[in-house]
């Protein structure tokens, strides 16, 4: 057994000694390196190793949470989360019964980024970074490489042991060109579950990315209105997670009497061929996992199928409010912080139109790819795309200037009339909520087609 799986064992014997409803407790090791680059020099080299845990404890409806980095006093955890949950015990907190869980989740042995030394990682940035100052023009870059192997034992009061490693990986690239008068940007964001392999051969994309931002210095600015917008599985991906996904999640859901009315299942938001999922069951994506951090097992839910609403995401405190099921979605970046729900890997599953017979009948409209970053409120959304085409008589035609998607999100859903059947997932980046980012997730969509999307220039 590791060092953390003897300190669990040991708390799951103390904790039987406890009057409490319910107690958990997660123990955690990790290691991560990070190499960034900023313009044409090395800006960081290093590697970071932490071990900690936390106990949650639950008393006649009240939550008690503390969290520490000395493993050496476990009755003293315990007893401090009990008495915080003493003092709020008139709450109303429930949770779905639960059966208890025993197994271990190994790491795959090839995915373990720490395999590969970092002399080699260094060696991978620097050749991207000499790609992208082979290209004139530019003001600035950055290059930021990361990766991670965790291991998480969660143990509770019903007899739960479960042990799981997870690898990550990370890529973020972007260059900065300018003219003295403009700016423009370009960038790539990648990841994987731990496979170095996943991000070794880039090369290509990254002289494509420096001589875009480049090029967008002398790219036309589309006029403003209300367009047929094709999205690419990058912009579409992140238009479902960050307009959609964050909606479904039951603790927002349950907070919000307007959103509660807006988001009531068997509501109707899109066409037949409109399918939305969330899940950590599918395999071999960085949202994937066996058991979320309640040791719940990871589900696949079905947020819209065939265009009506028919899911949402739980924990199991959100689960027994709403009286749903959970589905796996409690989970915490750290063992500094409580479980809340998030998504996993959430994407529109694929159509039958080919990207072709997409924009074969547009007269005149936007073909929108890559994103910049945006801002949701409720139900509504604006989002920057990184680059943007016109689309004339069925064909992509030129180049313009990043644009800018406002709009509502359910009539933008119902305005989807084009599904491709090109499914792409997006594995850059990670999902900030409540204080916790970067979590690893993915997004993704095929190519899909929106009518009467409000466009503005960026």
């Amino acid at each position: 057994m590791s060092q953390i799986e003897n300190i669990a064992k040991e708390a799951s014997e103390i904790i039987k000694k406890y009057d409490a409803d319910y107690i958990e407790a997660h123990f955690e090791e990790s290691t991560s390196s990070h190499i960034s680059y900023r313009g044409k020099k090395l800006d960081s080299v290093d590697s970071s190793r932490s071990i900690g845990g936390n106990i949650r404890a639950k008393v006649k409806g009240g939550w008690g949470f503390t969290s520490f980095n000395n493993l050496d006093d476990l009755t003293f955890r315990i007893e401090q989360a009990i008495s915080q949950a003493k003092l709020i015990s008139q709450g109303d907190i429930k949770l779905t019964p639960a059966e208890p869980i025993v197994d271990k989740v190994a790491l795959d042995g090839d995915k373990n980024p720490f395999k590969i030394p970092l002399s080699e990682k260094k060696e991978l940035a620097s050749e991207y970074n000499d790609i992208i100052w082979q290209t004139p023009g530019l003001q600035t870059s950055v290059v930021s490489y990361g990766d991670s192997v965790k291991k998480s034992v969660f143990i509770n009061s019903i007899g739960s042991f479960i042990s799981q490693e997870r690898a990550d990986i990370t890529i973020y690239l972007m260059a900065v060109a300018t003219d003295g008068k403009e700016v423009q940007q370009s960038s790539i964001s990648t990841g994987s579950r731990g496979d170095f392999n996943r991000i070794k051969n880039l090369h290509s994309q990254v002289k494509e990315m420096a001589d875009k931002a480049v090029a967008l210095l002398a790219a036309p600015q589309a006029k403003g209105g209300e367009y047929t917008v094709v999205l690419d599985p990058v912009l579409a991906g992140v238009f479902v997670h960050e307009a959609f996904g964050h909606l479904s999640e039951a603790d927002f859901v349950y907070e919000n009497e307007n959103l509660r009315q807006l988001m009531k299942l068997g509501k109707e938001f899109g066409t037949k061929e409109l399918n939305i999922v969330d899940g950590a069951a599918v395999p071999g994506l960085r949202g994937s996992f066996k058991y979320d951090d309640e040791g719940t097992p990871a589900t696949k839910t079905y947020l819209i199928r065939d265009g009506k609403l028919t899911g949402r995401l739980h924990s199991r405190e959100t689960a027994a409010k709403m009286g749903e099921q959970p589905t796996g979605n409690a989970r915490s970046i750290s063992y500094r912080f409580p479980p809340i729900v998030r998504m996993t890997n959430t994407y529109i599953e694929p159509g039958t139109t080919t990207f072709e017979e997409m924009i074969a009948g547009i007269k005149e409209g936007i073909y929108a790819k890559n994103w910049y970053g945006g801002t949701t409120s409720m139900e509504m959304f604006t989002f920057s795309a990184g680059e943007a085409y016109m689309i004339r008589n069925g064909k992509i035609a030129e180049m313009i200037r990043p644009i800018v998607l406002t709009g509502n999100v359910f009539e933008t859903l119902k305005n989807i009339d084009a599904i491709g059947n090109d499914l792409d997932m997006n594995e850059g980046g990670g999902c900030g909520k409540g204080g916790q980012s970067p979590l690893p997730v993915s997004n993704g969509s095929p190519h899909i087609r929106i009518r009467h999307c409000l466009v503005g220039g960026a």
